[in-house]
């Protein structure tokens, strides 16, 4: 490598950890043979004396005394003699006298023998006395306490605490310091510390952290160092200081991508977009190779592989020659589909299966796929011969999700070797499917003013007839409602997302507007949202038959009487949906619009149409407040009211209507004080929906009227305000509403309480 090149590893900062592959490095080491210090300090000076050097640089040794410290002789004389048998026991010592015997300097070898013994004699103290304790028997086992000792509380004493503040120096000039702050460990350690040594470890970790975070934009050359001292403002604080310097700007010089050919040309550098000049940031480069991991399977090729880059800095210069090896592979085009069933028991396999699970899953795994391949092509929305796009893989993959029959999904696409058109191959696209649970129970509780409890339940076998032939067994039971219904679901019924649907219900309810009795026969085909799977249009269309025997308020008589109607209608239904969450919006707008024309028979045949028209809007205001409205209108033409059924009527009030009010509660009166219902009507809703967390508080105002024209005119409009809770959980928030009317009359709830899942609107 010529000299002042380097080559670099980019290091791009996501949290705290760096991107895999992309580390950086120092390039700072010193080089061998230019001289650089020893590391280590330097060795202290001795204690005792060195050889001298002689002039001339010779070392001349000191002389060395090699007489003997004692004379053998002395020594031998001075030892103990042993005499006698070796394991006799020793002999009791004299015990010191009074006061030792002056010695005298030694005159022979036996005069210094017997002054050494002497000596040795008067070293030793007599033996204390036994203590007498330690002569007492020990106390029976019996008597022993073993209960701990009861220790005196002591308050504890608070740790003591350093205080610092950080400050930084030369990255907010390169738009770093805001990212320094998130990651900094002296910030995050919130301005204290157990004792300086701490602080300055976390100094020393924000050194570094400061130079990561300027090579990422591109300053390879960065320094940094981190000072700590007393703050001269506050005594008794530290002050720790982060001083950066960036250095000069490293950009592009060359870029050179390796790779075969692409249709069209220059596919590559165009989806890359780096270009000489620009910064060498490692979240630039970084996400201009992911666009070419992400863009090129959209346009064909499949099975692309982006290498490892190499960037090649020259420190004179400050210019980075980059280069980017790309394995192409064939431009392809979709062929058929393959299908197969996922080895493994998916998340249900591991220590805590239960044997009858493993046998459960042992014997799916026998059986044919969910979905065989001529379904998954009814799901598919490409056409074969079509140039791969990994969209379509994607859109084709959510959409076996969404049936919520598998535990697992995977769609790849598979070399076939088979030549397309245009120099292109075939791909197949393999389904890798592990079957999940079909059924489902469901259950749900509420209560409302006016309607009182109601407990809503479901079983759902979702393939009970194949593909996606479902049967759902759902039923009502409420203080003023209860109902079954069964129902037959196709879904994706010859053409994606198009739903068959025949249902039979019977149901009572007993209102404070009418009591009846209702049988219904129904079919639907339909295209509906799902949770998983929300759509902008949605729209059904069908016919059901329904039966029903209700009383009613005969105004030619005067009086209540009972009476049967059948009628017969064909639904119409088409909406739009704009809004960001099906169960929990907080931005958009929604549209619904309803028609159904129907002929009631009670004695004679009288037809008519029922319509009605529905809109609301989704504003935040803030990261916490959505406003939410909502708007509905409604009209019945071609029958007198009376002429109606009265399940068949529009009435306002409720939980899902104008709140404050009863169920149907708004709208005329018979003589006998119980709503009659009306031809026509208007709604009108808004709230502002605060969150904190997992809860939410909901204030809001509610409006409307029924009329018994066909036209909602408008006039003697009712008002209801109050205020709700949530309760926001993975399935949709649970709301608690509370509401009174605004002018109230006699008659009307004082407060009404709704309780439900779901928002409003």
């Amino acid at each position: 490598m010529r000299k002042g090149v380097k080559r670099i590893w980019l290091a791009a900062l996501a949290g705290t950890a760096c991107v895999p592959g992309l580390a950086h490095a120092q390039i700072s080491d010193p080089k061998p043979g230019q001289g650089a210090p020893p590391s280590g300090p330097a060795p202290a000076p001795s204690a005792s004396p060195t050889p001298a050097q002689a002039q001339g640089g010779t070392t001349v040794a000191a002389p060395v005394d090699e007489r003997a410290i004692v004379p053998d002789a002395q020594f031998e004389a001075a030892m103990p003699k042993i005499e006698g048998d070796l394991n006799a026991p020793l002999e009791a010592m004299p015990a010191p006298t009074a006061s030792p015997t002056p010695i005298s300097p030694p005159t022979t070898q036996d005069q210094a023998a017997e002054q050494v013994r002497r000596q040795a004699e008067q070293s030793f103290a007599a033996a204390p006395a036994e203590d007498p304790e330690f002569a007492r028997p020990l106390p029976p086992l019996a008597e022993f306490k073993v209960e701990p000792p009861v220790e005196d509380k002591v308050a504890d004493k608070k740790s003591v605490t350093i205080r610092y503040t950080t400050h930084e120096e030369g990255l907010s000039a390169v738009g770093l310091a805001g990212q320094f702050e998130t990651l900094s460990a002296l910030e995050n350690g919130g301005g204290r510390a157990a004792n300086a040594a701490m602080v300055a470890a976390r100094a020393r970790e924000d050194e570094r952290l400061a130079i990561r975070l300027l090579q990422s934009r591109g300053y390879y050359d960065a320094t940094a160092i981190s000072t700590v001292d007393q703050n001269p403002q506050t005594p008794g604080t530290l002050r720790a200081t982060i001083s950066a310097n960036a250095g000069p700007l490293y950009r592009l010089g060359d870029v050179k991508v390796t790779s075969d050919p692409t249709v069209p040309p220059g596919l590559v550098l165009r989806e890359l977009n780096l270009n000489p000049g620009d910064p060498i940031e490692a979240e630039r480069v970084q996400g201009a190779e992911a666009n070419v991991a992400l863009r090129l399977p959209q346009q064909g090729y499949p099975f692309v592989k982006v290498g490892q880059r190499d960037i090649l800095l020259d420190e004179e210069t400050h210019i980075g020659d980059y280069a980017l090896p790309i394995e192409l592979g064939p431009r392809a085009v979709f062929g058929d589909i393959r299908t197969e069933v996922a080895s493994g028991t998916g998340a249900r396999e591991g220590a805590r299966a239960s044997r009858s699970e493993r046998r459960q899953e042992r014997r799916r795994r026998v059986r044919q796929p969910v979905f065989d391949a001529d379904h998954i092509r009814v799901l598919r929305r490409y056409k074969p011969g079509a140039l791969y796009d990994v969209r379509a893989v994607d859109d084709l993959r959510e959409a076996m999700i969404a049936t919520s029959l598998f535990s697992t999904v995977a769609v790849e696409p598979v070399r076939t070797g088979e030549a397309g058109p245009d120099g292109t191959e075939v791909v197949d696209l393999l389904v890798r499917q592990s079957p999940g649970r079909p059924r489902t129970l469901a259950a749900e509780l509420g209560y409302s003013t006016g309607q009182g409890i109601r407990l809503t339940g479901s079983w759902t076998h979702r393939n009970l007839f194949p593909p996606e032939g479902a049967l759902i067994v759902a039923g009502v039971l409420g203080t003023q409602e209860q109902g079954l219904t069964t129902t037959f679901r196709r879904s994706n019924a010859g053409q994606r997302d198009k739903t068959f649907q025949i249902a039979a219900a019977l149901n009572h309810q007993d209102y404070d507007a009418y009591e009846s009795y209702t049988g219904t026969l129904s079919f639907r085909f339909l295209r509906d949202s799902t949770p998983i799977w929300q759509k902008r249009w949605t729209y059904f269309y069908g016919a059901e038959l329904v039966a029903a025997n209700e009383d009613r308020w005969n105004y030619a008589s005067n009086r209540r009487d009972r009476g049967t109607w059948l009628i017969a209608a064909a639904p119409l239904f088409l909406g739009y949906d704009s809004s960001d969450n099906l169960l929990n919006p907080t931005r958009g707008f929604r549209i619904k619009a309803n028609a159904s024309p129907e002929t009631s028979v009670r004695g004679a045949a009288r037809p008519y149409a029922r319509f009605m028209l529905e809109g609301t809007y989704y504003q935040p205001v803030s990261s916490s407040i959505v406003i939410a409205g909502r708007a509905r209108v409604g009209s019945i033409m071609g029958i007198a009211r009376d002429d109606l059924p009265p399940s068949r009527r529009y009435y306002s009030g409720g939980g899902g209507s104008v709140r404050g009010f009863g169920y149907q509660e708004l709208g005329p009166r018979s003589p006998d004080g119980k709503p009659v219902g009306g031809r026509s009507f208007n709604e009108f809703a808004i709230e502002a929906r605060y969150r904190f967390g997992n809860y939410g508080i909901v204030p809001f105002i509610d409006a409307g009227q029924v009329y018994e024209g066909i036209y909602p005119t408008g006039k003697n409009i009712r008002f209801g305000a109050g205020i709700g809770g949530r309760l926001y959980t993975n399935f949709g928030p649970i709301r608690v509403d509370v509401a009174t009317p605004i002018a109230r009359k006699p008659g009307e709830s004082k407060i009404s309480l709704y309780i439900s899942i779901g928002q409003a609107f």
